[in-house]
């Protein structure tokens, strides 16, 4: 489980990385000019990250199902190789399927402005503002985002759907209690992700018009809102995690709230 938050970590740490900034001097200075082939990285990595979170969602989640539906097996299922393993892939998947978009979006010509309505380059909007109508620029996305997010969607859904079942069997009013919080506060990231993300990518292809507000407001959310609470859900609220924390600045082994359990 610590390589996947560590992994998380790290996505939500470049996703920051690479918006923010350049949607700060946007917002200060009303204006930003961004050179084609950053603009093309941008958009690439965007994508590419977009892509790596959801199946390593989908991986946590499977990893959380295997750890309270069938613990006795889960040192033999989930080894820190298979975890290694399954990441690497993940990343593979986004990277494999990521690229044809910048190929897709070399090819695009923009007639009437080169101006993008929004604060950080995206593949949608650069296929809206572009002269080239073949339909195959946004159904191509959608398709990606059917499957690559729906899937794993269902995967996770599924997951805490038989943890949930499992929990009610718990006699522990205390066991139950922290197996809901913990599913339900992984379930509303899960939410902020896949939702505004799935909506804005699958509808434009599906021939669904978004004002340019309200794709612009699902996107954001979806990039910038997840990286500020995965902390606050997968590693603050992990024990093992806070105690680490506390030890490094107080220099004891366990923190007051560990030494009660």
């Amino acid at each position: 489980m610590f390589i996947s938050i560590g992994t998380l970590a790290v996505i939500d740490l470049v996703t920051s990385t690479n918006l923010i900034p350049k949607m700060m001097t946007l917002l200060l200075t009303n204006f930003s000019t961004v050179p084609y082939n950053f603009c093309l990285l941008q958009m690439y990595i965007i994508l590419h990250l977009e892509v790596f979170e959801t199946l390593l969602l989908s991986m946590m989640a499977v990893d959380r199902y295997i750890a309270v539906v069938h613990p006795l097996r889960y040192p033999s299922l989930v080894s820190n190789k298979v975890i290694w393993v399954v990441v690497l892939l993940s990343n593979a998947v986004g990277i494999m399927v990521i690229t044809p978009f910048v190929m897709f979006a070399k090819e695009l010509r923009f007639c009437h402005t080169n101006v993008l309505p929004y604060c950080f380059c995206d593949y949608t909007t650069m296929v809206r503002v572009a002269c080239n109508e073949d339909p195959k620029y946004l159904i191509l996305i959608s398709t990606v985002a059917a499957i690559l997010g729906g899937v794993p969607l269902l995967l996770i859904l599924f997951s805490y759907g038989r943890i949930a079942q499992v929990a009610l069997r718990i006699s522990s009013t205390d066991g139950k209690r922290k197996v809901f919080s913990t599913c339900l506060t992984h379930l509303l990231v899960v939410e902020l992700l896949y939702i505004p993300l799935l909506t804005s990518y699958i509808f434009p292809g599906a021939g669904v018009q978004l004002s340019a507000e309200t794709y612009n407001t699902m996107v954001i959310v979806g990039n910038i809102v997840p990286p500020m609470m995965n902390p606050l859900i997968y590693s603050f609220r992990n024990k093992e995690i806070k105690n680490g924390i506390y030890r490094l600045f107080t220099g004891k082994r366990t923190s007051p709230d560990m030494d009660k359990h």
